[in-house]
């Protein structure tokens, strides 16, 4: 098994450290002793000013962020690192923000009137350009009051999940599916129903799974569509039951559309809300990753409920108040979004998908010429392509974790377990890269496979 342990921690306490009585670690100072306090004096520090940290803080965990810190540490020195592991399009610096949302971006900061706090749930004038952006393709008009702006799409998640977190309660959560769902629901103390994703139908959901899962204590169920981190899209018919279902068992939808319309398979994208008239949604999206912009930390919440469920339940009032006990994400971020939104134009969206379908028919290519690899379906959108690891090829591969543990020390190519987003023997793999460097990556997780298949024994040296 591979443990993780920060290069930093390990270096400072080889540097500066040595064990002294009772198992106590003694830093050196300038190669002198330098004593810590007795444990006893500890303790009556302890009891004095009796300090305990929020146990649901420190219980909190964000397990992409703890494996890309952990296995970023400990590469091959021979190699140039390649991270195939965040979702972050700009991070090889070929794919840009729109030359409009700049524009708009330096408008802003020229004007000198966007330095200051603005409404709680946002300006006006951007919650109004997300609310007439989305109103296009819904069969309902939505209004500046039913949009709330938020610091990414992160973090309209936990409002969405904080709003409705009564006691007792439980949220349906994909299987795979984005971490931070589970985060936060255990922080606020909802309890987690995770429900699978069918990898031999493209990822579709286990719809009879999910009416054995709800009970009247369920207030959410929560969908990814486009799919982080399967990189599929659901089809209008699947999208459909999906509404049918959650009319049928009373719960409302919270769907996570940060990937909306980053589609290049034959599958059109279609919001969640388009269904709103059979079960109130709450759709959670931004600008980082279709405008190519995760760093403005711009994201939102769009309440679809015409029949006023949420409202009348308090939700919205909920969400309301929880906006209010925060300033909000940055005015200058707010004041670029309607340039960004309204003068984009359409071959900035085709350049996009052009690449990202091209990364992704690349990884679809390789894996499945990889002895031990195997994706069983072409990603159709966002960015990420899932493969399956088959342990019984490798002579010293057990898991995801040690094969991304190894692949990063061997090979410099950072990948994710699946076991991050709740499911063992699988990969999560980023195709939003440049071609060449995709192609490099690929040959050297080739080459890795090949040097630890059972059926080729490694001699040490390369096979290219």
């Amino acid at each position: 098994m591979v443990t993780f342990i920060p290069q930093k921690t390990i270096q400072e306490k080889e540097a500066h450290c040595e064990k002294g009585n009772h198992g106590v670690v003694v830093p050196q100072i300038n190669g002198g002793r330098h004593h810590r306090r007795l444990p006893s004096e500890e303790a009556r520090l302890d009891a004095e000013w009796n300090i305990r940290a929020c146990r649901a803080a420190t219980e909190s965990t964000n397990p992409i962020r703890e494996l890309l810190e952990s296995l970023c540490v400990v590469s091959s020195k021979k190699k140039e690192k390649i991270s195939l592991a965040q979702g972050d399009p700009t991070a090889y610096g070929h794919l840009k923000v729109p030359e409009a949302a700049v524009e708009a971006m330096v408008a802003a900061t020229k004007s000198y009137a966007c330095n200051g706090y603005t409404h709680s749930a946002g300006s006006h004038e951007c919650r109004k350009a997300v609310a007439d952006y989305h109103s296009s393709s819904l069969p309902l008009k939505l209004t500046a009051d039913d949009v709330s702006i938020t610091v990414g799409c992160s973090q309209a998640i936990q409002l969405c999940i904080a709003a409705l977190a009564t006691p007792g309660t439980n949220i349906l959560i994909p299987r795979p599916g984005f971490p931070i769902y589970e985060t936060f629901c255990k922080y606020y103390g909802v309890e987690c129903r995770f429900y699978d994703l069918l990898p031999e139908r493209d990822w579709e959901v286990d719809l009879d799974q999910i009416t054995s899962l709800a009970d009247s204590n369920t207030v959410a169920w929560i969908i990814c569509n486009p799919s982080n981190p399967c990189g599929s899209v659901y089809k209008k018919q699947h999208l459909i039951k999906i509404a049918n279902t959650a009319e049928k068992l009373r719960v409302p939808i919270i769907s996570d559309e940060i990937y909306a319309d980053m589609v290049f398979g034959p599958a059109e994208f279609i919001p969640m809300a388009a269904f709103s008239l059979k079960v109130p949604v709450l759709t959670v999206g931004g600008i980082s990753k279709r405008w190519l912009a995760p760093g403005w930390r711009l994201g939102w919440i769009i309440v679809a409920d015409p029949k006023g469920i949420l409202s009348r339940g308090k939700v919205v009032e909920a969400l309301t108040k929880l906006m209010q006990m925060t300033i909000g994400t940055s005015t200058l971020s707010q004041a670029a979004v309607p340039g960004m939104l309204l003068n984009t134009p359409s071959s900035f969206f085709e350049d996009t998908i052009k690449s990202l379908k091209a990364g992704a028919e690349l990884c679809y290519e390789r894996v499945n010429r990889i002895k031990g690899l195997h994706c069983p379906t072409k990603p159709q959108g966002a960015m990420y392509i899932m493969v399956k690891i088959d342990p019984d090829v490798f002579t010293d591969i057990k898991s995801d974790v040690e094969f991304a543990a190894l692949l990063v020390e061997e090979e410099s190519v950072v990948v994710l377990p699946g076991s991050a987003f709740g499911i063992s023997k699988w990969l999560r793999i980023v195709f939003a890269t440049p071609l060449p460097l995709l192609q490099e990556a690929w040959d050297r997780i080739d080459l890795f496979c090949l040097r630890h298949c059972a059926a080729v024994p490694y001699t040490g040296t390369e096979l290219y």
